[in-house]
């Protein structure tokens, strides 16, 4: 191989090798120029891209039910106000029923009376007219007796007193003697009976109390 040959040879490795490391460099200089990009970009915020988020559909759920049609609000309201007078119609209802189941019950009683107010007025007349005092004071007993039976059909019983020891939960004591020892705390003395209508005390019976 001649002088020149081997010279322009050499020339040309030298060019060669140049633009390799020119290539290199180039491409060292492009990825850290890329690897500073990347460094200096934000990253995402998560939290406040979730609190948009639950902001904004918290904004699509109030625009939704703003956006609800007046006539559905419009029958809620209807339905509040027939509900409520339905109520009152069935409270007044109610007080009704109470007060004719009242008004019957005392019908009731009236209707029972009525006989022996039929049986007491013939006695009086039939007084007027005999001399008979057994016979009127036996016709006096039947009507009492039938006034008794008729209160216990309707469960009025009398309260037994006299001689019972006195209890404040039926009785009132109205005075009090002494009585000696053994009618001490008892009832000596009924001043007027007392009635019990089923477990209910219809009237306090007012007695004397021995001390």
């Amino acid at each position: 191989m001649g002088f020149g040959t081997a010279f322009a040879n050499n020339i040309l490795q030298k060019i060669i090798k140049n633009i390799d490391m020119t290539k290199k460099h180039t491409d060292n200089q492009e990825v850290k120029e890329q690897t500073t990009i990347n460094e200096g970009a934000e990253t995402p915020n998560v939290e406040n891209t979730s609190t948009d988020n639950m902001a904004e559909q918290s904004q699509e759920q109030t625009d939704t039910v703003a956006e609800k049609p007046a006539e559905e609000q419009i029958d809620w309201k209807d339905q509040y106000i027939r509900l409520q007078a339905e109520f009152d119609n069935f409270r007044k209802r109610t007080i009704r029923e109470k007060m004719d189941l009242i008004q019957s019950g005392g019908s009731d009683i009236l209707k029972a009376i009525l006989p022996i107010l039929d049986d007491m007025q013939r006695a009086t007349a039939a007084s007027e007219k005999s001399d008979d005092i057994e016979a009127l004071r036996e016709g006096e007993k039947l009507v009492v007796q039938k006034f008794i039976d008729t209160l216990k059909q309707k469960k009025v019983v009398e309260i037994e007193a006299l001689d019972a020891p006195f209890d404040e939960n039926l009785h009132e004591a109205v005075a009090r003697f002494a009585a000696g020892e053994e009618k001490r705390g008892k009832v000596i003395d009924v001043v007027e009976r007392g009635y019990m209508l089923g477990d209910k005390v219809l009237r306090f019976a007012k007695v004397v109390v021995g001390e």
